[in-house]
């Protein structure tokens, strides 16, 4: 039986949430899953791996101009590539008649998918786990994984120097956008904290954007650059085996947070502007909130305001 899943959503972090539908799905049917997700995902960079994924196949999409899956002449570029992998079922992780009329005119005989014309206020998570719980008739209880070949995970060790006797800590201090990125200072004084009490070395895993660079530069030109890795010039994939061997992870709503949950470890997640869900799906997850927050959401607005020592307090409660 030959299987596709549509999650059409831009970020590494929608992707990794869907994983335990997708594998649901695998099982359900004993056979991998072809997925079609958009390049933003870098869904090859961290499922590579991930016995109940077969394919990936992109979605080529550059905001609605100039991909090859762009607009209407895009669509038929779709429907002829998925004629060629003649597919059984597919699940629409969306409401959208767009991708319904391409799965139909693609000639996939069963079409499962969210309500038509139901977008709005759709929640990520509970719609996922309401739709395949639903159609496959089961349920549901697991954290997304991503897993490693442990060669992979021992030889990193070598490569990149990791001392297993310190507590080695992943930073993810980079964001998809300026709200969600926590200042260098706030970095700093959980740092400082930390080495009071425990032998450490951080890896910081962030982006190549402008402020993202800066906020970077700063931590690693501090005093406490003798114990600060960047890892911005490596890839995803070279990053992953990295995350594994740390203790604990402390990261901005980034796809390196939901990717070092998704590898087992504890994250502490610093929700300044985005939707709790985002930070709590997993039972690796800890979210931090702004101070005076009860939740978050866009618009929270709350970088400035997320406190150095709860992160410490929840490092603490962590690692003793």
């Amino acid at each position: 039986m030959n299987i596709l899943a549509i999650q059409n959503r831009m970020g590494i972090g929608d992707t990794v949430i869907f994983l335990p539908y997708i594998k649901a799905i695998s099982e359900k049917y004993n056979t991998p899953v072809n997925i079609l997700v958009k390049e933003n995902s870098k869904a090859d960079q961290y499922l590579y791996n991930t016995d109940y994924i077969n394919k990936i196949i992109i979605l080529d999409r550059k905001n609605n101009s100039g991909g090859k899956h762009d607009g209407i002449l895009g669509s038929l570029n779709l429907i002829k590539d998925l004629k060629e992998y003649n597919f059984d079922k597919v699940f629409i992780f969306n409401s959208s008649l767009r991708f319904n009329l391409i799965a139909k005119l693609a000639k996939i005989p069963e079409i499962f998918q969210y309500p038509l014309f139901k977008k709005t206020n759709q929640h990520i998570i509970k719609t996922a786990k309401n739709f395949i719980e639903n159609e496959l008739n089961l349920k549901i209880n697991e954290d997304p994984k991503i897993n490693l070949l442990p060669k992979l995970i021992t030889d990193t060790v070598e490569k990149y120097n990791i001392d297993k006797n310190k507590t080695n800590i992943l930073l993810g201090t980079g964001g998809s956008g300026p709200t969600k990125r926590i200042p260098a200072e706030t970095f700093l004084k959980v740092i400082e904290k930390i080495v009071l009490e425990k032998k450490c070395h951080f890896f910081l895993a962030t982006g190549k954007n402008d402020e993202e660079q800066l906020i970077l530069n700063k931590i690693i030109n501090s005093r406490f650059n003798k114990i600060c890795t960047p890892l911005d010039n490596l890839s995803i994939k070279d990053t992953l085996p990295i995350i594994k061997n740390c203790n604990l992870a402390i990261c901005n709503d980034t796809g390196f947070g939901h990717l070092s949950a998704a590898l087992g470890i504890e994250t502490v997640m610093l929700m300044a502007d985005a939707p709790l869900m985002y930070g709590n799906y997993s039972t690796k997850m800890f979210p931090i909130l702004p101070e005076g927050e009860k939740t978050v959401g866009h618009g929270t607005r709350g970088k400035d305001k997320i406190s150095p020592i709860k992160i410490y307090e929840k490092i603490k409660e962590i690692l003793d």
